[in-house]
């Protein structure tokens, strides 16, 4: 619960359909409190996925359920493990607890990196709530239609060198290589990318194969198929501040991304 002056932490919309369409970091704000120990770069939530929840506003109409957080990745960051493991071992990745922006920015001021308490609290405060809501959404479309996709829309700069060389791929599915979905899944959704007449590129199971939510609760031989889709910016948006959202590189774009959805419940439901 929270207080009735304060934000809710997440916003859930249930839909009718075996899909429910997550946003963990679309959320922008920062507590009062927290905000007070952080400095300018963290004020300008840099690392959002930004404008997410327009670009996949079709997933309402279509009548799927939508699940996106209040607040933003440097609060703590719901695609990661409650203990803060590094999903991939031997590369560089932020954390539960962010502490630097993508840039290697610092996110706190001096003397005020968040204790182990202050781990702990967040985590029960944030992280537990989405999760709480995320795993009672699933069970729900899975008890009423008997198994159920999980899309976890992502966005991420072009170019951030700090994780990747050159520039990513437009489209950059996973499915923990293979281990989350129905076999074949990220692999069927790049070629429907490579075929698409946008001249976009797409990947599965590359740089990105997925964080800890299609990891977790992506679980095919109990009917709940989990895909990332880390989208580049550069496909609907402008990169940089002010972040504008770019009408004409969406509406390009918009069209592709339902058909890939669609197609991606239409190969889940016929598993």
């Amino acid at each position: 619960m929270t207080a009735s002056n304060t934000p809710p932490v997440f916003s859930l919309h249930q839909g009718r359909l075996p899909l429910l369409v997550s946003i963990p970091h679309l959320g922008t704000q920062i507590p009062a409190d927290i905000a007070a120990t952080m400095t300018p770069a963290a004020q300008r939530t840099d690392d959002c996925d930004w404008h997410l929840d327009r670009l996949y506003a079709f997933a309402k109409r279509m009548g799927a359920s939508v699940l996106s957080p209040t607040y933003a990745r440097y609060v703590i960051d719901l695609n990661r493990p409650p203990d803060g493991a590094n999903l991939y071992p031997g590369q560089d990745t932020t954390g539960l607890l962010p502490v630097d922006t993508f840039d290697r920015e610092p996110l706190y001021l001096d003397g005020h990196l968040p204790t182990e308490a202050e781990v702990a609290r967040r985590r029960d405060a944030y992280w537990k709530p989405y999760h709480e809501a995320l795993q009672g959404e699933l069970a729900a479309l899975k008890a009423k239609h008997g198994r159920v996709l999980l899309w976890e829309a992502h966005s991420i700069r072009s170019h951030v060198p700090r994780f990747f060389d050159g520039r990513l791929p437009d489209f950059n599915f996973g499915t923990a290589s293979g281990a989350s979905a129905v076999a074949g899944l990220a692999e069927e959704m790049a070629a429907i990318v490579e075929r698409h007449e946008g001249g976009y590129s797409a990947i599965a199971n590359g740089r990105f194969k997925g964080g800890y939510i299609t990891r977790a609760y992506g679980q095919p031989s109990q009917g709940v198929h989990a895909l990332q889709l880390e989208l580049s910016q550069i496909t609907y948006m402008e990169e940089h501040m002010p972040y504008a959202y770019d009408e004409t590189l969406a509406a390009k774009v918009e069209p592709l991304l339902e058909a890939l959805v669609v197609n991606a419940l239409e190969r889940v439901e016929a598993a």
